[in-house]
């Protein structure tokens, strides 16, 4: 394949967690590549030394996209989120529909403006939340015993981010309206062990959603992405496959 051929393949573009940044991806990169798509990773807004923007005009995270693919020359997107990042793309595929040709979204609240789902999920977590580290509210348990040098590697790159976020505005109304009248093919994925988006609440997500697809892995907290990388990526491959007409 020539130099140039790269740039004719499907892109997957994947927006990070609150918790990480543009290095989140190193067990997906490759992978992906090797599979024959164009994968784009940057950070958000603020996030690993990324220009915070002007304080007046922070614009939007799915506009962002918008506007990276514009700079690309890319006219259509697979985009995958994870976490705060799944948000992200969740609003992209809402505000620009012809512009993505798939969406995956793991672990993540969704920004679901639902009095019901709001309740249920702050339900999933108490008081004591807020106030544990970030390693505690996202690792599983199991995977801090049983993979030190993966959870430091991971708190390694949520270390890159010094800067703080602005806040920036979802372009969509996130109801079950909204999510029910999308037709994006969307997987949407969660961890058994992940505190905030535990399987119950995605399975009542996913029922609202008729084109969407609901996959749970085992034994993983909130980043699937990182402590079940195989898991995760033979799951999305599999996806983007069938979905890459």
């Amino acid at each position: 394949m020539g130099s140039g051929d790269v740039y004719k393949r499907q892109v997957v573009l994947l927006a990070h967690p609150a918790s990480g940044n543009h290095a989140s991806w190193g067990y997906q990169q490759p992978v992906l590549a090797a599979a024959g798509y164009r994968v784009i990773g940057y950070s958000r807004r603020g996030y690993a030394g990324s220009d915070i923007g002007p304080a007046d005009d922070p614009g939007s995270q799915a506009g962002d996209i918008a506007a990276i693919l514009d700079v690309l020359e890319i006219d259509r997107a697979h985009v995958l989120g994870s976490a705060a990042g799944g948000s992200t793309a969740l609003d992209f595929a809402l505000a620009y529909p012809d512009r993505t040709r798939s969406a995956i979204i793991a672990s993540s609240l969704m920004s679901i403006q639902e009095p019901d789902y709001q309740a249920a999920s702050s339900r999933a977590r108490g008081p004591w939340f807020d106030g544990l580290p970030v390693d505690a509210r996202e690792l599983s348990p199991s995977y801090r015993a049983g993979c030190p040098d993966g959870a430091a590697a991971w708190m390694a790159i949520n270390a890159l981010n010094t800067l703080g976020a602005p806040k920036q505005p979802l372009m969509s109304s996130i109801t079950w309206n909204t999510l029910g009248a999308m037709t994006t093919p969307t997987l949407l994925l969660t961890g058994d062990a992940d505190l905030y988006m535990p399987p119950a609440v995605l399975r009542t997500v996913a029922k609202r959603m008729p084109h969407a697809e609901c996959r749970i892995a085992q034994d993983v907290g909130h980043p699937i992405f990182w402590e079940q990388s195989e898991w995760f990526n033979a799951t999305i491959l599999d996806f983007l496959s069938r979905n890459s007409g």
